[in-house]
């Protein structure tokens, strides 16, 4: 069975390398993948770690049961959403979300700006999730030691 440690340190190396590639940081890719999919334990269908929704680009796809909070209040709704082939799959299609896509271009383009990436992830939050307390703990999840030290290490190894 992987462990947490095995899981972040292989979405960190995933997550590393599309920042090189895309500028989308590893640190909001590694934390809304950590919310979205309980650190990578259950993606929805085969490999969507990000819940991302069924859209037009998508030619895969499944029907989810999921919980969604609307004017305050919780409800339970089918959903389609995205499926992938593999994790780096997924990743790829978030950070392509992220830095092309219609509902993040003004914080995007804000962060291409500035570099804050607090402000990134606020950006983001308050569009990606109905949750409430999505934007808090999206931020404190993407300042954990755990996680600035896997993408540390994921510098490394694709250094050396």
């Amino acid at each position: 069975m992987e462990t947490l440690e095995t899981r972040l340190n292989e979405v960190a190396r995933i997550a590393f390398r599309i920042e090189q590639e895309t500028g989308c940081p590893a640190q909001l890719l590694i934390a809304q993948w950590a919310i979205e999919s309980k650190w990578g334990e259950k993606p929805v269908g085969h490999a969507n770690y990000f819940g991302i929704k069924r859209a037009a680009r998508h030619t895969q796809w499944c029907t989810v049961t999921t919980r969604e909070v609307v004017n305050g209040k919780s409800i339970i709704e089918n959903l389609e959403f995205a499926d992938y082939d593999s994790l780096e799959d997924s990743c790829r299609d978030y950070a392509w979300l992220i830095t092309n896509g219609t509902p993040y271009r003004n914080p995007w383009e804000q962060y291409q700006k500035a570099r804050d990436l607090p402000a990134l992830i606020a950006g983001v939050a308050c569009v990606y999730a109905t949750d409430p307390n999505y934007l808090h703990l999206a931020t404190v999840i993407a300042d954990q030691t755990n996680v600035k030290l896997a993408i540390v290490q994921a510098a490394q190894t694709q250094v050396a």
